[in-house]
């Protein structure tokens, strides 16, 4: 695959075409997966509608790239370039928003900084995409500040989330990522992790998990038994 790298900075490591596309995909599958299984039917909806927008968002960038089928559907693990946190499985929905969470407020600054690319369609994908990240933000942030600061339950489940999950932050923890996090995380009367940082025999990213091949066998499935297929 022939990858389209956006002009970085201090700010914007990691923000490349690709692994913005393979992240918005691979998150808008996690939460797929709650849909019915959501604690209410208006969660089932909001849920399903993020996904949703995840999915147009890697459509849009997937497209740009080349045949969006064949990017999505007949690629290996090893070919994808998503940050490892958005192939974790959902875990319980304290897991799920939290994750969502720091992804919500990276993909805030990515959207930010492809919306002032050269390239017209990374940016016209960007400008749709910092609206629906909006509302996304929104959503993440709410329930994190319910659960984390809500019953003795609902709490120790945030808490258990926050410790599984923040080793895997030092992918998106680009700069002023961590400042907004622990914002949400203080105003849920959640701890103040350290800043991430990557594990140097790991830098500068880690293998995928089995987790994610587990995932696209799922995913992939349909298609990889009728290539060529259209409906």
């Amino acid at each position: 695959m022939c990858l389209m790298v956006l002009p970085t900075s201090d700010q914007a490591p990691l923000r490349d075409v690709a692994t913005v596309a393979d992240c918005c995909l691979i998150a808008s599958h996690r939460l797929a997966e709650w849909v019915s299984n959501a604690p209410s039917m208006e969660e089932d909806v909001a849920i399903g509608n993020i996904a949703l927008d995840l999915l147009g968002q890697a459509r849009g960038l997937l497209s740009h790239l080349g045949d969006e089928d064949q990017l999505a559907y007949f690629r290996d693990a090893v070919s994808f370039r998503n940050p490892v946190i958005c192939e974790l499985p959902n875990g319980d929905f304290a897991h799920t928003m939290l994750r969502q969470l720091f992804l919500d407020v990276w993909l805030e600054q990515v959207w930010r900084a492809f919306a002032a690319s050269d390239d017209e369609v990374v940016r016209g994908v960007a400008e749709k995409a910092i609206k629906e990240n909006a509302y996304h933000r929104r959503h993440s942030s709410s329930w994190v500040v319910r659960l984390g600061d809500g019953t003795d339950e609902s709490h120790r489940r945030m808490l258990a989330a926050l410790d599984e999950l923040w080793p895997y932050c030092w992918e998106i923890a680009v700069d002023g990522w961590y400042d907004e996090v622990v914002f949400v995380l203080n105003t849920a009367t959640l701890p103040t992790p350290a800043p991430p940082h990557a594990d140097p025999q790991q830098a500068p990213r880690v293998d995928h998990t089995v987790h994610l091949t587990e995932l696209l066998a799922e995913m992939q499935s349909l298609a990889r038994a009728h290539p060529g297929a259209s409906w």
